[in-house]
Formats: C-alpha cells, structure tokens, sequence
C-alpha cells in the first residue's frame, strides 16, 4: 500500500508536516468517482474516472450541445466552453471535482438546439442556428476577474454577414473562421478574425454546396503539391469535399470523395501526420441497422483521396463528433458516451477501441440522446463530454468531466523508472530502468500541469521541485507512466 510506503519513507520528526498532505491525498481520491468494475457510480467505463457532473439546470438550460476548451496562456488556467440551448456557459475547472461556473453568454437572439463555439487569440467565437444570430465574440480573458459568479456577460463584438450558422471553424495559424451551414443553406463563409474584435467577411465557397462541419489546416502533409497551402476539408451530407482556401477571392475545389451506404456525411478529422481522415455519418446507424460506422479515407493524395477501410465499433449507438489527439481518436457516440480508439496502427487498417465512459445508461441504441462533443485537449488530461437530451425524457444532459484513469492517483508500471528521493524538498532523481526519458509532466491533484519538460531521450536526469508548493503530485514520465511524488 501506498500509505506504508511513504511512512516508511518518511522520517519521524516529518511525519507531523507530512500528515495534512494525506489528508488531502485520500479527501482527494473520495471527491472522484473512479471507474472500477466497470462502473464509475451509476456509468459504465473503462478506464475513464468521472470528475463531476453538473446538469444543464445548473446553468439555467434545457439542453447542451457543443463544447471547447480554453488553457489561459498566463497562468495555465483550464476553463471549459459549453454551448447550450440558450447561450454559453464558462466554467473554471483549475478544480476538476468541483469546478466554479462562472457565467454564462446569452443567446445573441433566440434559443436553438445548435450552438457552436470555437477559440482563437483567447477569444471564443460563438455561432448558433437561431436566426440572425451571427457570431458572438467574448474575450476569454475576462473569465479572470470574475466576482460574483455566474455573471451574466454580453459580447465584446459582434458579426453579422450572416445570420444563422450550423458551426464555425477555425484555423488558429491563419486567423481566420470559417461559418459553415450559414443561414441553412451555405458552404463556407470566410471571416477574417485576426484582429477578434473586428471581424472582416471576406467571401467564401458553396461550389460544392452545404456544409455541415469542417476542418480547416495549414498543409503540411504527404501531398507535396499542396505543401503551405490552407486547406478546407468539409462534410458536405453526402460526401467530403476537399478546397483549397489559400486564396479567399478564388477558392480552388480540389476534389470530393464518396463512400457507400451514404446517410449524412457528419463530421471528420485528419490524423496528426494528415495521411488520413476519419469521418462519421450520422444517420448510417439508424437507416441501415449498422453499428457505430466510422469512414476512414486515404488522405495521401489529396487530388484522388481513397476509401481505406471502415471502422466498426461495439455497439449500435449513433457517431457524432471525433477528434484525433496523437495516436488516440476520441469519439462522442451519443447513447454509448465518449469511446476512446487507438489509432497507431491506422495505416495497416486497424483501429482498436482502448476505453470509454458512458453517460447515457439506459442502453446503447442508435439515437440522439448523449454524447454530443467531446473536447480532449487540456494538458491535464481532463476531458469534457457535453450531452443533449432529444427523445428519452428520463434522460438528464449537461456537463460531463472525465479523465483517463491512468492519470489518477494509483501508478502505472512505473517499474521502468527509479525515483528517489521521494518526499523530498529540492530535487528527484528519475533514472529509466527499460526505456529512455523523453518527457516529464507534473500535475497537482487538481489535475493541473505544473511542470513540463521535455528530453532528447535521456538515462537520468533530476526534476528540480522546488518552486512547488508542499503536497502530493502526479509525476507521469513519456506520456504514458506515472507515480507520485510528495513535495515537503
């Protein structure tokens, strides 16, 4: 056991100082809902603990819909983004378990089940299919100084070249966004918003018709032909599209790729090296009796994209949004909850599910109750699960926080490093036993990152801790393995 292990450890004359860290350490581990057996309280999981859980109530709200996440670059405060029905809702979540709402950004017109909201230069931009919405820009920023919250805030600027918008995305190395499904009917509307708070319209692509999602990068894949210029990959309902958008006057469509059995082609993401999209249709499920269906294409050439392989889950529930981090594709799978897949083997056509959390416990059918988005790119490793109700009035939605069960409390086979001294005041001695140092990230039992350091490949090196505060902290070493370290 842990606790026998650092009396041993520790000194006598420590143990008085010592005791309150403890303390914390096991307040801690009970203000989780850790998955074990299968269960994390009421929800099924895999290797995913539940942080909290607030309902769409909380926030004056019927239902929720979109999510994003915002790290404030000053002081590495996580802070979630949650579109619901009738505005945005800010969440401070420095404290996973017990998270402060801090506000909410109302509707710039009416309530809508759609709501989108993306971030760039610490600004969200929000758009929503009520009509005349617009785009709604809110400097992230003011979260900050929040005193009396939940507040309710009014934007700091406005767009109004179009009205109603199904989604916006953003390319954060160009600055600009891109308004998709405007009023209903349109492709992609370009907004140039480098400087946030005056955006500036200028133009855009419908070519290929309606665009329901995207995404939008700066190319740097195998492709050669296109190798810096800014490329469009949009879900076009009955197939993906491929633009390029370097030149916003004259967009260039590149080509469009089809699949069988179409429904309604959703949502896709490249794989970091943009060798491959993985796209989901959302209706597939329901129209042909499959199970969860993901369409993975062969991005390599982006004048003749390919068909690579489909993916198929384990469960019948319907596909909404993914998004790739690293060698991890992170699904919202409605009625079967966030499903986590690994990726690393994509290019040989396998793709293998690892975990998942489930917060919609009443089955795992194909629907629209559940998961909506997920947003799995804090470097706490916090995960946000947004969810709707759509036909299942027993079904409560709102905000979900998850986290890989491996970033908790207990170690991973941390067997393949020595560590000593732990406790200590200064410095720890890592020494790698089976593979090389190439990272090391400390987190705060809050889940926030406090150091992070990177290596070219080292046998030993020591972690200099002193500037922390006394207490417990998740060390995890190359991503993957992790342990505890105590600071006194």
């Amino acid at each position: 056991m842990i606790f026998s292990f650092l009396w041993k450890k520790i000194e006598k004359n420590m143990k008085k100082l010592l005791l309150p860290l403890l303390i914390l350490f096991i307040t801690t581990l009970n203000s989780q809902t850790p998955c074990e057996n299968g269960l994390a309280g009421q929800y099924p999981c895999n290797g995913y603990d539940l942080q909290v859980f607030i309902p769409c109530t909380d926030f004056d709200a019927n239902n929720a819909n979109d999510s994003w996440g915002w790290t404030d670059p000053e002081d590495g405060t996580e802070y979630a983004l949650v579109g619901l029905d009738n505005g945005t809702a800010f969440l401070d979540i420095s404290n996973p378990t017990n998270p402060t709402y801090l506000g909410k950004l109302p509707t710039h017109t009416t309530a809508s089940l759609w709501r989108d909201v993306k971030v760039y230069n610490n600004y969200a931009f929000v758009v929503s299919e009520a009509g005349g919405h617009g785009i709604q820009v809110f400097d992230l920023t003011r979260l900050r100084d929040v005193a009396n919250p939940p507040e309710t805030f009014t934007e700091d600027a406005h767009y109004d070249g179009f009205g109603g918008a199904h989604n916006i995305v953003i390319n954060e190395e160009t600055g600009y966004a891109y308004g998709v499904g405007a009023d209903f009917s349109g492709g992609a509307h370009f907004v140039n918003i480098q400087d946030p708070l005056n955006p500036i319209g200028e133009g855009g692509y419908s070519s290929s018709g309606y665009t329901h999602d995207a995404q939008v990068v700066v190319y740097n894949g195998p492709d050669s032909d296109y190798t810096g210029k800014e490329i469009y990959i949009g879900s076009n309902e009955d197939f993906v599209t491929i633009v390029d958008v370097t030149d916003k006057s004259n967009p260039q469509l590149i080509s469009n790729v089809f699949y069988s059995n179409t429904s309604y082609t959703h949502q896709g993401w490249f794989t970091e090296d943009l060798n491959y999209f993985i796209m989901g249709d959302e209706i597939d499920e329901l129209d042909y009796g499959f199970d969860t269906r993901n369409i993975v294409f062969d991005f390599t050439d982006l004048d003749n994209p390919e068909l690579a392989f489909e993916y198929t889950g384990p469960t019948s529930a319907t596909d909404h949004n993914g998004y790739v981090d690293g060698d991890k594709f992170y699904l919202a799978n409605y009625k079967a909850g966030m499903r986590v897949i690994d990726i690393s083997d994509i290019a040989n056509g396998n793709m293998t599910e690892t975990g998942y959390f489930d917060i919609f416990i009443y089955g795992n059918s194909a629907g629209y109750d559940g998961a909506w988005n997920v947003y799995p790119y804090f470097e706490s490793g916090n995960i946000i699960i947004s969810s709707l109700v759509y036909s299942d009035p027993t079904y409560i939605p709102g905000f979900y926080l998850v986290k890989s069960s491996s970033l908790g409390i207990g170690d991973n086979t941390i067997s393949n490093f020595n560590i000593h001294p732990n406790p200590s005041s200064n410095y720890v001695n890592i020494s790698a036993t089976e593979t090389q140092i190439k990272t090391i990230d400390v987190y705060d039992l809050n889940g926030k990152l406090v150091i992070s350091n990177q290596y070219n490949s080292l046998e030993t090196t020591n972690l200099n801790i002193s500037n922390l505060s006394n207490g417990i902290y998740i060390l995890k070493i190359n991503t993957k393995f992790t342990s505890k370290v105590v600071k006194f």
